[in-house]
């Protein structure tokens, strides 16, 4: 009889699984938003392989033997001492139980994002709360901006709600999506505040303002549009390679329409990430799209919103991304790879190095589980209890034991190990489970969390006097020239470090380098040797190296975004010389 979960993977869709007796997994045909279909990743997710037993400096051992030494070492350290780092390789709410223990045990955590920090940061801060559009509501545009976001690979099943719509693209790269859309603006990177500043400056000259959503629920507008004033249009045209003739383009095609502006998350892994969103927000705002069917601003939503944690996770916290692990002399690692995803590689080798007890807690082997002194291998959604939510959509989905496991470990299951021996309080796994599956009611054939408004933003923004926040100053002082941008976007093949990792640089014919030859990248942080891919899809001034590439992240700098603590991967320029 087939059994029916959800995928647990770090993605806007959150997919519905329904698994048949011999355990293969196929699209919910059901559900509105699976469409019958699943992404490459789980449609090859048994075929990955796992880790199946913990080991200890290399040598095998037995799961309680794993647990035994585990709460030795933790015994036998002062908690101050220890850094739980967590990372979001399973998206499941269960996933916080070790928060709980290692706050109980008085350990350090961490804060702030490898991924979304800075984009966040400047949603709450224009609208007080960062609500999802949901896929229904893409669906009743006329129009979709695609700023910086490649859904065929990100955001697969987002595909059938685009069809039939005047469909802009705005990236640097000329994705699967901009070859097929009625406009396609290939900006130089990070021009993006430039040209959303003056297409809010555009439109209201042209008078395609919501006067009267503005005057409700954004009366700084006219300010706002001082501000656009300071952008002097024929010197930022030019430095973001782009015309007037674009702009003109882009009111022509939402001009009158219900528009949906989808960004990505590369635009705001920035210093000024916050700003950039805010400022694209705007657009938004100055359009009146927010609170109206078929139209708003999607980002990533808040993917806990409307959601209490039943776990006590108020702990010392330190910024992930600048995390010093050499401070610590325990640090527990968890569905992360900070080896490979954390930027300034060697600074990150250096300080792990110097930390006596290194432990992996995870599904599979990868270059921070090969450094670790001791390896726990955990358990596959489909061998343990969650429940999780997305921030693509409302959706709140259960993912129940489907099968009893081969090997590893749930988080609970060690969670609960580690609470009974330190005497810390833990309620049994099924009351945490009935407590998430309480926020959830349903909608729409399916269920969802309670108290979202299908239309987001419906009765005015959640900031103090209901109003929008407009951007009150920006600083361009962007490195636009000389060298080359680094681009590092998600792959078609990964999941960040996730499944399989390409070796290649992609670059355009016309840089001069040669298809096959072997290059060193080189920036202020390190270098990496790859083999050039040539890829006409590029602007010549741009290299594209996927995230999980193995060395990448050599090139990228350990600082922190102005606002939400957010790592700034594109914030790069690169050398390139021949090997």
């Amino acid at each position: 009889m087939s059994r029916v979960t959800t995928c647990p993977l770090d993605c806007y869709d959150a997919c519905s699984i329904v698994v048949d007796d011999e355990g293969k997994l196929r699209g919910d045909k059901e559900h509105p938003y699976t469409g019958g279909y699943l992404c490459p990743h789980l449609n090859h997710y048994d075929s990955h392989p796992r880790i199946m037993q913990p080991r200890y400096k290399g040598e095998t051992i037995t799961m309680d033997e794993a647990v035994a030494m585990l709460s030795e070492k933790l015994r036998a350290c002062a908690p101050s001492s220890v850094l739980h780092y967590r990372g979001s390789g399973n998206f499941g709410l269960m996933q916080q139980v070790t928060d709980h223990f290692f706050t109980g045990y008085g350990a350090t955590l961490t804060k702030g994002s490898l991924c979304d920090g800075a984009g966040e940061a400047g949603i709450l801060e224009g609208r007080g709360k960062n609500y999802a559009l949901s896929p229904e509501q893409i669906d009743k545009a006329e129009v979709v901006i695609i700023w910086g976001r490649n859904p065929h690979v990100t955001n697969s099943h987002i595909l059938p709600f685009l069809k039939d719509k005047k469909i802009i693209v705005i990236d640097p790269v000329r994705t699967r999506m901009a070859e097929k859309a009625d406009l396609f603006l290939q900006i130089k990177p990070h021009g993006d505040l430039q040209l959303a500043m003056m297409l809010s400056r555009f439109i209201m000259i042209e008078g395609l303002e919501d006067k009267e959503f503005l005057e409700e629920f954004a009366e700084e507008y006219e300010d706002f549009y001082e501000l656009t004033q300071t952008i002097r249009i024929k010197a930022a045209l030019e430095e973001i390679d782009l015309t007037l003739g674009d702009i003109g383009n882009v009111l022509e095609l939402i001009r009158g329409k219900r528009t949906v502006i989808l960004t990505g998350v590369g635009i705001q892994k920035y210093r000024d990430g916050a700003d950039v969103i805010r400022a694209i927000d705007a657009i938004g705002v100055i359009l009146g799209l927010h609170g109206k069917e078929g139209c708003g601003v999607s980002f990533l939503g808040s993917s806990s919103e409307g959601i209490e944690t039943p776990f006590d996770v108020k702990a010392k916290r330190i910024p992930k991304v600048t995390a010093d692990f050499s401070a610590y002399e325990m640090v527990f690692i968890q569905n992360a790879n900070p080896l490979n995803q954390l930027p300034d590689t060697g600074r990150v080798i250096e300080r792990l190095d110097a930390v006596s007890e290194v432990v992996y807690f995870g599904l599979y082997e990868n270059e921070t589980s090969q450094r670790a002194d001791l390896v726990i291998p955990a358990k596959t959604f489909l061998e343990k209890s969650d429940i999780r939510t997305s921030y693509g959509h409302d959706a709140l989905a259960k993912m129940p034991k489907i099968m009893e496991a081969v090997a590893g470990i749930s988080e609970y299951e060690l969670a609960e190990r580690l609470c009974r021996e330190f005497a810390i309080e833990l309620r049994d796994e099924a009351a945490y489970l009935e407590h998430f599956a309480s926020f959830g009611e349903e909608r729409d054939g399916i269920t969802k969390v309670k108290g979202r408004s299908p239309i987001p933003y419906e009765e005015g923004f959640e900031t103090d006097d209901d109003q929008f926040l407009f951007l009150e100053e920006i600083d361009l002082d962007a490195d636009m020239e000389n060298d080359m941008f680094l681009i590092t976007a998600k792959s078609p093949k990964s999941l960040n470090s996730q499944f399989t990792n390409e070796s290649y640089v992609y670059v355009h014919p016309q840089t001069g380098f040669l298809d096959g030859q072997q290059l060193r990248i080189v920036s202020e942080t390190g270098s990496v040797e790859l083999t050039a891919k040539h890829d006409i899809r590029l602007r010549q001034d741009c290299l594209l190296i996927y995230s999980g590439t193995p060395g990448v992240n050599y090139l990228t700098p350990a600082k922190l975004s102005y606002e939400g603590e957010n790592a700034i991967y594109q914030e790069n320029k690169v050398k390139v010389e021949i090997c």
